[in-house]
């Protein structure tokens, strides 16, 4: 009972720690990497115990980046499974590990997971289309309404639409069916 309880504390403590860390970077106005490593740490864990109850192998690298822990699962033959069509599964996933941190940390997480290499192919096919969708734009100045995308994708496409001179790009709708809309400038 008395290790229960030692636990527990140590838990809570922990926990103490990560938000009293956020709150102090938070009015420093940025995010402390060390937070951001224990985000990640949390992070692991949970998506451990997950491939252990699906008895999926993966490997689980953590990083932080931009001002986001960044969590990366390779390796596994089952992991194409935990990215779903489009990567609806992995969104979904990211977001209960995000619920996750935020239970034990008291503040919400930015996270951003990657199952199986997939967003990182998934950046670089929309950093391509955004710039051959703006060169196209360009040439035949007539504005261009791309599919329905995930708040991921469409940043990824604006920030590819803005390294061409000549167009702009903006969002429009509402989700599940936003897009981007490329036109001349």
């Amino acid at each position: 009972m008395a290790e229960t309880i030692d636990t527990i504390d140590a838990e809570e403590n922990s926990a103490a720690e990560v938000e009293g860390a956020a709150e102090e970077t938070a009015r420093k106005g940025g995010v402390d990497d060390d937070v951001l490593v224990k985000e990640g740490d949390i992070a692991g864990d949970y998506l451990e115990r997950l491939l252990d109850l699906l008895d999926y192998d993966g490997d689980i690298d953590l990083d932080v980046e931009a001002g986001r822990a960044i969590v990366s699962i390779d390796g596994g033959e089952d992991l194409e499974k935990l990215v779903g069509p489009r990567g609806t599964v992995l969104e979904a996933l990211q977001e209960l590990t995000r619920l996750a941190v935020q239970q034990e940390t008291g503040s919400r997480s930015r996270l951003m997971l990657d199952i199986a290499g997939w967003r990182a192919d998934r950046r670089e096919e929309l950093r391509e289309l955004g710039r051959s969708t703006a060169e196209t734009v360009v040439s035949s100045g007539e504005r261009v309404r791309l599919q329905p995308m995930s708040p991921f994708e469409r940043k990824v496409v604006h920030d590819a639409v803005a390294t061409v001179d000549g167009v702009k790009s903006e969002s429009e709708g509402e989700d599940p069916k936003r897009r981007v809309v490329i036109f001349p400038a």
